[in-house]
């Protein structure tokens, strides 16, 4: 932010929320420039204050928080950090908010003592999303993209307009893409714009995939259930929440439920625990390490959009293992830290972008001629 304090907007309903928000937000580098009680004023104060973040709850009177999140991406596309509750509605309508454009969500406290307990990550959220430019950019580019569309519509093919994600180069290792015959198991770890992500790669995934698929996404339980039914609804490959024991299958995609690590036997089951205690639970790096112990060199990991680091050292492992990486383009994440920490490990094998990823894993899925 260069030194400028953030601007930020807060939208509840409850001045219970809009009093506990203010009291953690009140820092030296954040400025609250203003607090709206339903959708329609924080719409409104959006476009006259052109706030940095919004924290957007759900459900309000006149315009609930879906809407207006709606509306700001169509007419001021901001970074929205979504405060919803922690209950099967409350996952079910944030999964639909990250599908819409917002970067990221927490999940509120019903007693101020309960909020400071989650001040910390609260703040971390809010200064992570205003410090990276490229959050905005994308909002701004995904409203283009949206126009261009339209325009698309009422043009002909010689004049409609394109887009394209333009990677930069980074340094890789090189190595053929594996055959479908040296892959037993793909290992996919997410965080921070994950589900819109995944909702991407998972719609263009083809049928009868011949290994299956492990997902770490950052996100508390009730919402991976969500998250994984959200995925199944749209997608060819059977994807559900991973449970306790069950063995893997061929062309089936397992969640890894939330609060617990996801860890594979070498019996080729899933075995759900609460250990190890790290600091993110599931863990992408204890999901990694797991596959390239039992799998080895038939094992493709690949590490997508997410703040931090989490998966690195799991894809060091699976790489010296002689498994392949893959990691999402930077330009084409919400958050880059967690693809941009494996790409300066200098262990991805292919660095693509996310309108890239789903081909690469029906690639993988391909017999050999």
């Amino acid at each position: 932010m260069n030194g400028k304090k953030i601007k930020l907007l807060i939208v509840d309903d409850s001045i219970f929320m809009r009093q506990a928000l203010s009291k953690i937000f009140t820092q030296p580098d954040i400025e609250i420039v203003g607090t709206a009680r339903n959708g329609k004023e924080a719409v409104q104060m959006a476009a006259e204050l052109s706030p940095d973040v919004i924290t957007m709850d759900i459900e309000m009177p006149v315009m609930n928080g879906l809407d207006a999140l709606r509306e700001i991406m169509k007419t001021n596309p901001t970074p929205v950090l979504m405060v919803s509750t922690l209950t099967s509605e409350g996952a079910d309508a944030t999964l639909e908010a990250l599908s819409i454009g917002a970067v990221d969500f927490i999940t509120k406290k019903s007693n101020f003592t309960e909020m400071g307990a989650i001040k910390d990550e609260l703040l971390s959220k809010v200064r992570n999303i205003a410090q990276n430019s490229e959050v905005k950019n994308r909002l701004i580019r995904r409203r283009l993209l949206q126009k261009f569309q339209e325009s698309q519509k009422s043009t002909s093919t010689k004049d409609a307009v394109t887009y394209n994600e333009v990677s930069q180069n980074y340094e890789c290792i090189s190595k053929p893409r594996p055959k479908a015959e040296e892959v037993d198991v793909v290992g996919i770890g997410i965080s921070t714009g994950g589900p819109a992500a995944l909702q991407e790669v998972f719609s263009k995934l083809s049928s009868g995939l011949p290994f299956p698929i492990l997902i770490v996404q950052h996100m508390p339980p009730l919402f991976t259930k969500s998250l994984a039914s959200r995925l199944n609804s749209l997608s060819a490959v059977e994807v559900k929440e991973a449970e306790h024991m069950e063995l893997l299958q061929n062309g089936c995609a397992y969640v890894a439920p939330g609060g617990y690590q996801m860890i594979v036997n070498k019996q080729g089951r899933i075995a759900i625990s609460s250990e190890p205690n790290t600091l993110f639970k599931p863990s992408a790096d204890v999901m990694f390490k797991s596959i390239a112990e039992v799998f080895g060199s038939h094992t493709v990991g690949i590490i997508m959009t997410g703040m931090g680091n989490d998966g690195t050292d799991g894809l060091r492992l699976l790489s010296q293992k002689g498994g392949y990486v893959i990691a999402q383009s930077p330009e084409s994440c919400v958050v880059a830290g967690m693809p941009g920490s494996v790409i300066n490990a200098k262990i991805a094998n292919e660095i693509l972008p996310l309108k890239e990823i789903a081909n690469a894993i029906n690639d993988f899925g391909k017999k050999s001629l």
